[in-house]
């Protein structure tokens, strides 16, 4: 039997976009994971660490709207990275109540060695830059779709 809005095949596991969804993610992101290795981060520390060399220093609370993660989430990202000796974590200038975080010359100079990351996925993934761009398009669009309804 049949909803009027689709059919039995609809909750087939590879009809959903979800699911899809998931293993790419899982499969891209193990893909990033040798070549993070060599620069000695993880992937979420990765994406700090691409927001702080777009622009920094930056607050905690602007990097959390940035990369859309909770500070839950972000505060022990950050933590570590200090840790590595690539950013700084003090209080802002004028503003007691925000952390602000800046890179220091060791993490400002590792963006020269990650220079290589985004090539070495696109020749893993068999993708061109155009794809690339493209895929990225149709996905913030999608993530951005997800997030308005919610």
């Amino acid at each position: 039997m049949t909803s009027p809005s689709g059919s039995e095949d609809d909750l087939l596991l590879e009809r959903q976009l979800c699911f899809a969804l998931s293993v790419a993610a899982r499969t891209v992101i193990n893909a990033y994971t040798p070549l993070l290795e060599q620069l000695n981060l993880t992937h979420p520390q990765y994406l700090v660490m691409l927001a702080l060399w777009q622009e920094s220093p930056r607050t905690v609370k602007e990097l959390s709207q940035t990369l859309l993660l909770g500070s839950a989430t972000l505060s022990p990202l950050l933590k570590r990275l200090e840790g590595h000796g690539y950013l700084t974590r003090e209080r802002a200038e004028g503003n007691e109540r925000s952390l602000a975080v800046a890179l220091t010359p060791e993490g400002a100079a590792l963006r020269d060695k990650a220079l290589t990351v985004p090539g070495a996925i696109l020749d893993t993934l068999g993708l061109t830059r155009a794809e690339a761009e493209d895929l990225q398009e149709r996905m913030t669009r999608l993530a951005y779709s997800a997030r308005i309804q919610h």
